[in-house]
């Protein structure tokens, strides 16, 4: 479960059809100057294959990446060749740092894939008492409960290329607010098909539960926006970045 273990393989190719990761930096960066932080030293909580990592690194960043799958790591290890970027295996509702940071970054779902809002607040409190600066930012977005019961909710999709055929089978469970994803890929291979299945556990987290899991863990202030803007989100928000102090 949440394995990326050979999803990690075609990660980059189905994730980059769909995020201008260049862009995602730009915003960060963007959010740094709207707050008026500098920040020398930055984490990047569930990093993935490096896709947000990579380009702050080169922009001049000391990057820590935590990631709990060592094959979506081994990827970002080899993509990143020549950066000083430290990567750590780790489950980061068990955050272990060496020192503080000036900002953390948790991008796409990562909060969702913390089921437990008590290990959520585990990690919320830990990064904030033990390894943030005075004024670090802590910048995070997640698929909205709107989205995820709503949009995904118990819906089967598709896609199909040349390479890559999928089906992603959706059960929205109400009672517990957990999306349950179950995705099963076709991968072209040299003579014929590679046949792998994922499945996907999704907490539908709400604006409010957010919050005061946020205050709970010593965060002052909060702020929500659209993707990519400084603008309030609606009820249908289908993703909302967090910002908070």
């Amino acid at each position: 479960m949440n394995s990326y273990g050979e999803f990690a393989e075609i990660y980059d190719y189905l994730m980059h059809k769909d995020i201008n990761y260049e862009h995602l930096a730009d915003y960060i960066e963007n959010i740094f100057s709207h707050y008026g932080v500098n920040p020398d030293l930055v984490c990047e909580l569930a990093c993935g294959t490096g896709n947000v990592t990579i380009p702050l690194a080169k922009r001049g960043y000391d990057m820590t990446a935590i990631d709990i799958s060592e094959d979506m790591l081994d990827i970002a290890r080899r993509k990143s060749e020549g950066l000083d970027i430290l990567y750590l295996n780790q489950n980061m509702a068990d955050l272990d740092l060496y020192g503080t940071m000036g900002a953390f970054l948790c991008m796409i779902d990562g909060i969702n894939y913390v089921l437990p809002p008590k290990s959520l607040l585990k990690m919320f409190t830990r990064m904030k008492t033990c390894f943030m600066d005075p004024g670090a930012l802590f910048i995070f977005d997640i698929s909205t409960r709107y989205k995820l019961k709503q949009i995904v909710g118990n819906n089967t999709f598709t896609y199909s290329d040349k390479n890559v055929f999928y089906t992603w089978q959706n059960r929205y469970i109400d009672g517990r607010n957990i999306s349950d994803m179950l995705l099963t890929f076709f991968v072209r291979t040299k003579n014929n098909y590679k046949r792998f299945e994922e499945r996907h556990l999704q907490h539908a987290y709400s604006v409010s539960e957010l919050k005061i899991l946020l205050k709970k863990a010593g965060f002052k202030n909060i702020y929500i926006y659209r993707p990519y803007t400084f603008e309030k989100p609606d009820d249908t928000a289908e993703r909302i970045v967090f910002v908070c102090s």
